[in-house]
């Protein structure tokens, strides 16, 4: 018979995405707080770097009155924090620290991690200093927080994010073992860098070294702060078994538990009326931009074709999907004109004034804009992987060309000066999303495109790829709300083949079989809510717990 699960009284969670939003952290955080604080009001702490100082952070809502005697103490140890709650659903508490001052002893510091645990930082350079002070930072706040608010009797956890937290998770491990540590890598720094930097991952895991490669990529600080984390914490955790198996090579440490992202319904709208007017409203706007930057006409009837995600040309598939992209532009079986969209944040310099003109003076054009297939000026334009392809392989965005590809290289927020619309608000467009990931952990993009009915294409590299594939029974197809393309080290061209032949299937479709499809993508997504993935953290919790009580009886 199982033990009766060991549950947190306390629960402080620590990234460099609270209150800060960046990437798909900030999306795993902020959604699942809701849940998190159902289950334990007010008994969970985010902790944050404090880096809006002097200018307004719309997501932190700062509230002088919490804690106020404990707050006392900590400023007078030192501790430049203020307090406040989440500007998210859940309105979770969180604590902001300023890691400034922390800087004038870092190399004590390094010192302490590499007499303490073998942290070698010797070659740190970059973001990792400005990380490891915010992870010091954030574990000096527990630390103050525990002994003047809480007791040896509560069952406390420390779950840290992303190797950016590593050296605090390190410093509670040693210093407050009465804390439960948890430490959750999303992506292994060293993993990403070796497919970043095109050397082939999978066929050869199990035959490279992790700080080998780390010394060959110059990744030693990050790779090794990362895996003494992976070994000296309580439970270790990631996100997919794919990244799992990563984990056991190059950190060589496998995975204590694994804990799937996943998301809260409360940002899609209900189905129906609402839904259907914010779609209407999306795809008017696509279409209004596309046809104001082309100088073509887009009916209603356009498929549209998005990716987005973080700007990694390679691991994120984005050149697959410029392929793809081509290779439908000469396919014959084509039913309906495509615009394929890539959404991801590139070095942008600034709206283009001649589209906002455009769009300002509204109604329609048959001319196009200087270079018909950008909505955003960048730096270095002429170095940029996305707009290379398009100029290389002359797509041009023509009247004729019943392919057409707009670079939307900003993040969407609201306020990018073309759209004007948050991603969430666009997203609901599309007919279909495709991400032929070849580095993907887990796999936001694809879990937030199903969620809002939109069907896609994903591979099996693809941490979130490989779940779906497993909750439909089979690999996925269109279908089946996701469509999963085996893909492997040297099979681009192929993933790409097979995505060009996926839009054109969908092309085909009637409206039956494409409303069939995208129930079936609604469907998929409601099996990945948190309320059925948050028993995973529970697990994690037991684990540590059990962990942290064995090091104390001892």
């Amino acid at each position: 018979m199982r033990e009766k699960r060991l549950v947190p009284d306390f629960i402080f969670e620590s990234s460099w995405e609270v209150c800060n939003k960046m990437g798909g952290i900030y999306t795993v955080l902020s959604t699942r707080a809701k849940t998190l604080q159902e289950q334990f009001p007010d008994k969970l702490v985010f902790i944050g770097p404090d880096v809006w100082q002097g200018k307004e952070n719309p997501l932190f809502v700062e509230d002088r009155k919490l804690w106020p005697s404990w707050v006392k103490k900590a400023s007078a140890e030192g501790l430049r924090i203020r307090t406040g709650r989440w500007n998210i659903p859940g309105q979770p508490l969180v604590i902001l620290v300023d890691f400034q001052p922390y800087f004038d002893k870092k190399n004590e510091l390094y010192g302490k991690a590499w007499e303490d645990f073998g942290v070698d930082s010797l070659h740190a350079y970059g973001d990792y200093d400005e990380a490891s002070m915010f992870s010091y930072a954030a574990a000096l706040v527990v630390e103050s927080f525990f002994h003047h608010k809480l007791s040896s009797k509560k069952k406390v956890v420390y779950q840290a994010h992303e190797w950016m937290t590593c050296l605090g998770a390190l410093y509670i491990r040693k210093h407050v073992p009465e804390v439960a540590t948890i430490f959750t890598t999303h992506a292994t720094s060293i993993g990403r860098s070796i497919a970043g930097n095109g050397k082939p991952l999978y066929d050869y895991l199990w035959a490279y070294n992790g700080t080998q490669m780390a010394e060959e990529l110059n990744m030693q600080a990050k790779h090794s702060v990362e895996r003494q984390a992976a070994h000296n914490v309580d439970c270790f955790t990631t996100v997919s078994d794919v990244t799992g198996r990563e984990c056991a090579e190059l950190l060589d440490k496998q995975p204590d538990v694994i804990l799937p992202n996943g998301f809260e319904a409360d940002f899609v709208p209900a189905a129906g009326t609402a839904f259907t007017k914010r779609r209407r409203n999306a795809r008017a706007k696509i279409l209004q931009v596309a046809g104001a930057l082309t100088g073509a006409e887009f009916t209603d009837d356009t498929l549209i074709v998005a990716t987005s995600g973080r700007y990694e040309y390679r691991n994120k598939g984005i050149d697959v999907f410029l392929e793809a992209a081509y290779r439908t532009l000469y396919d014959n079986d084509l039913q309906r004109q495509v615009l394929m969209i890539i959404q991801v944040p590139a070095w942008m310099e600034s709206p283009r004034t001649d589209l906002q003109e455009r769009l300002r003076q509204g109604g329609t054009y048959t001319e196009p804009l200087p270079e018909p297939f950008i909505t955003h000026n960048l730096h270095e334009s002429w170095n940029d992987p996305v707009l290379n392809f398009l100029r290389s392989h002359g797509m041009r965005n023509d009247k004729q060309s019943r392919v057409k590809v707009i670079f939307v290289p900003c993040y969407l927020d609201g306020n990018d000066g073309i759209f004007q619309m948050p991603y969430y608000d666009l997203l609901i467009a599309d007919d279909l999303a495709a991400y032929p990931s070849y580095y993907e952990p887990w796999g936001y993009t694809p879990l937030e495109a199903v969620a809002f009915h939109v069907p896609c294409i994903t591979t099996s590299l693809s941490g979130f790829g490989v779940w779906a594939s497993s909750s439909i029974g089979h690999d996925g197809r269109l279908k089946d709300g996701v469509e999963v393309i085996t893909r492997n080290d040297y099979n681009a061209q192929d993933v790409a083949e097979q995505l060009s032949a996926a839009i054109v299937r969908y092309s085909t479709f009637d409206k039956k079989t494409t409303d069939k499809c995208r129930r079936s993508a609604a469907r998929l997504a409601e099996q990945a809510l948190w309320k059925n993935f948050i028993t995973y953290y529970y697990d994690a919790y037991d684990f540590a717990l059990r962990k942290a009580q064995e090091r104390i009886i001892k």
